[in-house]
């Protein structure tokens, strides 16, 4: 990020790769921060032009003189999770209802590719992340 510049807004969004468009949420979301659109999403397809299809949690961070940096985090662990199974949605009652069933080969294909997004010192640690979002959703997570 820029140095000794004062962050004015910081904002989140889910962006389609390569289809950031000044329709919303991305138009209506920088706008009212006065923020030139066109460089947003030029700059943002253009980065994210080889994932299509992906959906791209980004991080905008705007600062005062209405200049913009962005973050693009990778593939939600979920979305991942669901992939991987070829599920069409989670469960509505986890903690009943399963939906499918992990592998450990699933698990640490995931956990290497939310490697950089997890706030996790190693690969067992990842795992453990990936393991608890997928019981969440009512996936069962094959013992090692």
């Amino acid at each position: 990020m820029a140095d000794k510049k004062k962050i004015t807004a910081s904002l989140k969004m889910v962006i389609p790769a390569g289809g950031a468009s000044p329709a919303p949420p991305v138009g209506s979301s920088l706008g009212q921060h006065g923020v030139n659109m066109m460089d947003f999403i030029n700059a943002f397809n253009e980065k994210t032009k080889d994932m299509k299809g992906a959906q791209c949690p980004t991080k905008i961070y705007i600062y005062e003189d209405k200049s913009f940096d962005f973050v693009v985090k990778g593939t939600p662990a979920k979305v991942l999770i669901k992939q991987a199974l070829g599920l069409q949605k989670a469960s509505g009652v986890p903690n009943k209802d399963k939906v499918g069933k992990l592998t450990q080969a699933q698990l640490t294909e995931i956990a290497e590719k939310k490697m950089d997004d997890l706030n996790a010192n190693d690969i067992e640690a990842a795992k453990k992340v990936i393991a608890g979002t997928a019981r969440s959703m009512g996936v069962e997570v094959e013992a090692e």
